[in-house]
């Protein structure tokens, strides 16, 4: 498992949770090419840890940002084959937060703009701080998303919403967020990160293949015919079964007490 780096602030909490920090605060957590490189690291390395992790929590250092995108002044000065040759890194970076096995939840903590956006977009669920904001600006510095933002965003808030924001480039806010269907809960910025804890340690309370077999089949059969979904649903059902986990949920609602779950 990866440690904290130059550009991320990792902490594992109550065993199975990992916090995951942009820790580039005189950016306003911007990402560039190293925090790419340690993200895809990261989440490449949790798609291979089956046992420990079971929950990531994704936030900002400080107040003001949880990410402002790409980073533009090392962009600045960019030729056309170095600016291709780091995006894809980032195209990399976002693939892997996506393809990751284990549930993400976002701490919103301040502005996400542009690939914080996408980044945003792209985890599993979202909570927002009050003073949270939002903004797909890309068109404004001559590019559009691609960080997956014109999918993510239209997946998450519909493709006449994201057809708005994203050809405008405007702020909007946590409420907005929340009526569109981006974020799941608001907070105030003092109650944010606790209230995302407790529900990252409600998910890491559950049995995690079973956990990961949900995502796994809403993320995917999302994509699908209804009956295709049905069936691939089916088939990540099946793979609950023969598990441990399975025998020990049965077992301690039977014996009326709290099941404690292993991932075998």
């Amino acid at each position: 498992m990866m440690t904290s780096s130059d550009t991320l602030d990792i902490h594992t909490h109550n065993t199975h949770i990992l916090k995951v920090v942009l820790n580039r605060p005189d950016a306003s957590n911007a990402f560039n090419t190293q925090m790419a490189w340690d993200l895809i690291g990261l989440f490449e390395s949790l798609a291979t840890d089956l046992q420990s992790i079971r929950v990531v929590v994704l936030t900002g250092a400080g107040t003001k940002a949880f990410c402002a995108g790409g980073d533009l002044k090392e962009r600045n000065g960019m030729s056309d084959a170095q600016w291709h040759a780091q995006h894809l890194v980032f195209e990399r970076m976002v693939r892997a937060i996506i393809a990751c096995p284990v549930p993400i939840i976002g701490a919103i903590n301040g502005a996400a703009f542009g690939g914080g956006c996408e980044i945003a977009a792209a985890l599993d669920f979202l909570y927002v701080a009050n003073d949270a904001k939002f903004a797909q600006t890309e068109v404004r510095l001559g590019i559009i998303p691609g960080a997956g933002g014109t999918q993510t965003l239209a997946r998450s808030v519909g493709e006449k919403r994201a057809m708005e924001l994203i050809l405008s480039g405007r702020t909007f806010s946590a409420q907005e967020a929340l009526d569109w269907g981006l974020a799941n809960a608001i907070y105030p910025a003092s109650e944010l990160l606790d209230a995302t804890m407790q529900t990252a340690q409600t998910i890491a309370d559950n049995a995690p293949i079973a956990v990961r077999q949900a995502k796994n089949a809403i993320q995917k059969g999302r994509h699908m015919s209804l009956n295709d979904a049905l069936a691939f649903e089916i088939e990540a059902y099946n793979r609950c079964v023969p598990t441990n986990d399975r025998t020990e949920g049965v077992l301690a609602f039977n014996e009326k007490r709290k099941a404690v779950f292993y991932g075998n």
